[in-house]
This record gives C-alpha cells, sequence and structure tokens, in this order.
C-alpha cells in the first residue's frame, strides 16, 4: 500500500450517529462502545495524516423538508425522515469535534443516498489524486459504508474496510456484514492492521531509496 495513492474515507461521521443528543446515536451507541470505533478512527486519521493518506469525508445531509427524496420513502431513508436527521446547517449533520477535518482533508458534498458515490464526485476526486486504495469507515457498517465499498469494488478500487472503524444497529448485524459480505468486496482490516501495512511499506520504500544510494 503506498501512502500517497491511499484515502481514508470517513462515512457519515456526523453528530445525529456519532454524539449523545444525536437523533440516531441511541442506535449504534451499543456497537460503537463494543470495538471503541469512535476512538479508534481518531487515532487511524491523525496516523494516516503523517503518513501522507488522504482524508475524504463524505457527510450526508438534507434540507429541512427532505424534498430530495422520494415522497413516500421508505426502508432506512424513511428512518432518516421520520427522525429529522442530517438536516443542513444542524448540529446534528455537523462533523463531528474530534475528527475535525483539517485544511488538507476533503469534503465530498451531495451524498443523498447511500452510496457514497452515487450522488457525488467521489471517483473524480479520488482518481484525480492519483488514489488506487481507498480504506472505508463509518456508518451504518451494513448500510451505506457496505454500498460504498461495493460501488468501489466494482470501480476497480483496492478497498480495504476497517472492521473496527465501523458501526451499525446491533452486534449481530455488524458480525454478519463483516464476516460473510465484507471479505466479498473488500479486504477486511483492524485499524492497526491498515497502519502497520502502510508503515511496512514506508519502510520499505526508504530501503529502496538507500540501497540505490
Amino acid at each position: 500500500m503506498n501512502p500517497k495513492a491511499t484515502a481514508v474515507v470517513l462515512i457519515e461521521y456526523q453528530n445525529d450517529f456519532t454524539t449523545e443528543g444525536g437523533t440516531l446515536h441511541g442506535a449504534v451507541k451499543g456497537v460503537m462502545e463494543s470495538n471503541n470505533m469512535l476512538a479508534n478512527t481518531v487515532e487511524l486519521v491523525e496516523k494516516v495524516r503523517k503518513l501522507g493518506v488522504a482524508i475524504v469525508f463524505t457527510p450526508i445531509s438534507f434540507t429541512d423538508d427532505y424534498h430530495e427524496l422520494a415522497t413516500h420513502p421508505y426502508g432506512i431513508l424513511k428512518g432518516v425522515v421520520d427522525s429529522k436527521s442530517f438536516r443542513k446547517g444542524s448540529w446534528g449533520a455537523e462533523i463531528v469535534d474530534v475528527l475535525k477535518p483539517q485544511p488538507q482533508d476533503l469534503i465530498v458534498e451531495g451524498k443523498l443516498g447511500l452510496c457514497g458515490f452515487a450522488s457525488t464526485n467521489l471517483d473524480f476526486i479520488l482518481r484525480g489524486r492519483g488514489i488506487t486504495t481507498i480504506a472505508l469507515c463509518g456508518f451504518l457498517t451494513n448500510c451505506c459504508v457496505e454500498s460504498t465499498m461495493r460501488t468501489a469494488y466494482e470501480k476497480g478500487y483496492d478497498v480495504v474496510t476497517l472492521k473496527d472503524c465501523t458501526a451499525t444497529l446491533s452486534e449481530e448485524e455488524q458480525r454478519l456484514s463483516v464476516e460473510k459480505n465484507y471479505p466479498m468486496f473488500s479486504r477486511v482490516m483492524t485499524h492497526t492492521e491498515f497502519l502497520e501495512a502502510l508503515a511496512g511499506e514506508q519502510v520499505a520504500a526508504g530501503s529502496g531509496r538507500g540501497y540505490n544510494q
């Protein structure tokens, strides 16, 4: 893994999911605590920034009346509407403070559904920066993360999913998605395994330069 050709894609690290008082926090809090996903993500981001890995945020947001969606939404998006989540300009739609974007980070706008590629220019941004490997983190494990993973796989990216940097509504859903679905469309790692792989690449590159000298 070449850090300069790698991006960490952070899916919906917004207060409505991540933070006490968020409209959907209670639904994901149990899994977040059991795998320490938020603290793991903070550690990951701090360390990969130093290696030159691109940090890409893909938040979701809607107008107050959700007119971007179907007149009668169903499934997961109905849950978003019913809970009045991710409204533009609201505290709930803001990226959580502990992952406050830095000037060099990228924030992809326009996410209105599950897949991070579908209604955004994420693919254009990644390819323009020469990104070939993406590591996915965020919410929900079996929804937006998995949808983005499947599309990235079909677009030809080298896809990594960081299982201890994801969360969903129950331990059962988390386990089934990580164990059964993720391996079909990505390389499944913990955040520490991913960091070790990146560090190993840097060591190897450094050794190569020394040998050539």
